[in-house]
C-alpha cells in the first residue's frame, strides 16, 4: 500500500489528538498496579496502551512530516454540511427527549435526517421516520420492556387501550 504523498485537511490534528488520547491511556493504565510485576492487574492494560502509544506516535510523526495539501479544505472535506446538520440534530434531540418524549423527539429526528441524507420526498420520509419508529418502539418498549421518556404523549394510557382490546376488557 502506496502512502498519500500530501496530507489531508486534520490529519495532523487527529493524529495529535490520538497520540495524546494514547499516552493519556498509558498513565491511566500505569495508575492501575503500577510496573509491579508481569502478573499484576495492570500489566495488560499497560502492555497495550504503551503498544498503542508508540504506534500513535510513529503515525504522529510521519503524518507531521508529510507535506499539506495545498487544496484541501477542512470545511468541505473533513466536515460537511450535511455532518454540521446531523450533529445539531442529535443535540437537539437530547435535549428535547425529556420534555417533548421518546416517540416525538424521535419521529421528528427519524423524518428529517432521513429527508436530509436520502433527499427523497416528503410522504416516503414520513413514511420511512414512522415505521421505523413503530418496529423501535415494538421492540424495545414491547418487547425489551425499556421504559423511554413518556413526554407528551400518553403512551400508558394507550398501551392500556390497546391491551384492554386485546384482553377483551377483563
Amino acid at each position: 500500500m502506496q502512502a498519500p504523498q500530501t496530507r489531508r485537511p486534520g490529519e495532523a490534528v487527529f493524529a495529535t489528538a490520538v497520540a495524546a488520547a494514547s499516552i493519556y491511556l498509558l498513565y491511566s493504565a500505569y495508575g492501575i498496579s503500577g510496573f509491579e510485576a508481569l502478573s499484576a492487574p495492570g500489566a495488560i492494560p499497560m502492555a497495550t496502551t504503551l503498544a498503542m502509544s508508540i504506534t500513535a506516535i510513529i503515525v504522529l510523526v510521519r503524518t507531521l512530516r508529510t507535506p499539506a495539501n495545498p487544496d484541501g479544505r477542512f470545511l468541505r472535506d473533513v466536515l460537511p454540511r450535511n455532518i454540521i446538520v446531523v450533529v445539531l440534530m442529535l443535540v437537539a434531540y437530547a435535549i428535547a427527549l425529556k420534555p417533548l418524549g421518546f416517540l416525538p423527539t424521535s419521529a421528528i429526528f427519524l423524518i428529517g435526517s432521513i429527508k436530509l441524507l436520502g433527499q427523497r420526498s416528503w410522504v416516503f420520509s414520513v413514511g420511512i421516520g414512522l415505521l421505523s419508529l413503530l418496529c423501535i418502539y415494538l421492540v424495545f418498549r414491547i418487547v425489551f420492556t425499556v421504559l423511554m421518556p413518556a413526554g407528551i404523549v400518553p403512551e400508558g394510557q394507550m398501551l392500556a387501550l390497546v391491551k384492554s382490546i386485546f384482553v377483551g376488557g377483563k
